[in-house]
């Protein structure tokens, strides 16, 4: 069958009446992302960067749609490609720094590398690079929400090859009876590791699937700011409101390769052609050049705030590359119980 494409540019409506201002914000938030994942591409060619490196590259109107509509004591569980969740949803730009450098001043310390991010006081609990390895985990906290009578909803990242695991059916199902306040996002960017999806799918059905189950679930245009931003409103509300787990697809794709800085087209996965149209998508520029038409930004503020966004992103690099690494004599701290 032919699987489904996404025929037409972002269309970019604001049809929930962001201010400028916070759209403003949140266009530099997927800048920072964007810088960040350049400069570790970049570093990890040079093999100055050793830690495996998912990157994110192209899929950053995802990441900020969902954890626009987020409070700081709402959770977030990512995957293997987690840059641009941890930084969409606070996370400090040094630290996230420091610990692809794995530096004692990281997030995690300098003991996880780039998928294993976490930061407590933004609700993120963790990262895993285990396929769908935060499935089950994730619905700890939202059990625990809803038994205590919460106001906090558990938001699940994850990639469009999680569906093909035993524990995304159990995961769903179990959230589903119990109603627990969460939302699962699938981030579909149309490749597994080394497979397409319409190699590994007779159907591209992941959402219908999903809503087999009970929850309430929506595709939306992954690279389209407004649309996610409006899915995830909604999909926190209900989930709020004890109406149950919530699904969101958002179509994208991802720039780079599996893992690392290379692009997929020198083995053959993947050709020129599609990457190039998936670059007239981009969500980043698109919308600079909606909101340079609204006369939002002028095209010299959007100069500027690329060079700020570059900026801050190499003071991280530097600070990370100033820090220590962890004390070998501390290897077996936080592992077992004292």
């Amino acid at each position: 069958m032919e699987f489904k494409k996404v025929p037409h540019l972002p269309l970019l409506e604001n049809k929930r009446g962001m201010s400028d201002e916070r759209i403003v914000e949140l266009y530099q938030t997927m800048l920072t992302i964007r810088y960040s994942e350049t400069l570790i591409a970049q570093r990890v060619s040079e093999r100055a960067v050793f830690t495996p490196c998912h990157l994110y590259m192209g899929e950053e109107a995802s990441a900020v749609g969902v954890c626009s509509v987020l409070k700081d004591t709402d959770f977030v569980f990512s995957n293997h490609r987690s840059h641009g969740h941890f930084l969409a949803k606070g996370g400090n730009l040094k630290e996230f720094f420091a610990e692809i450098y794995c530096r004692e001043t990281g997030c995690s310390h300098g003991r996880g590398g780039s998928m294993h991010l976490c930061d407590p006081s933004k609700g993120l609990l963790g990262s895993s690079s285990i396929v769908a390895g935060v499935l089950g985990i994730g619905l700890g906290p939202a059990f625990r929400s809803k038994i205590m009578g919460e106001d906090n909803v558990s938001v699940i990242f994850h990639g469009d090859c999680v569906p093909e695991e035993g524990v995304w059916t159990e995961s769903l199902n179990f959230a589903a009876i119990n109603k627990l306040p969460v939302i699962y996002v699938c981030e579909n960017n149309l490749y597994a590791a080394s497979a397409p999806l319409e190699d590994r799918r007779i159907y591209d059905n992941i959402a219908d699937v999903a809503a087999d189950y009970g929850l309430h679930s929506e595709v939306v245009d992954g690279n389209d700011l407004f649309a996610v931003n409006a899915a995830a409103e909604d999909a926190v509300n209900r989930a709020r409101a004890g109406q149950g787990p919530q699904f969101i697809e958002t179509r994208t794709y991802r720039w780079l390769g599996h893992v690392g800085h290379r692009d997929d087209i020198d083995v053959g996965l993947r050709n020129a052609d599609e990457l190039a149209y998936w670059k007239t998508r981009c969500p980043i520029k698109n919308l600079e050049e909606k909101l340079i038409k609204e006369g939002v930004l002028s095209a010299e503020q959007v100069t500027v705030m690329h060079q700020d966004a570059q900026k801050r992103v190499e003071e991280a690099e530097n600070y990370a590359l100033s820090c220590l690494k962890p004390d070998p004599t501390v290897l077996y701290d936080n592992v077992y119980k004292n």
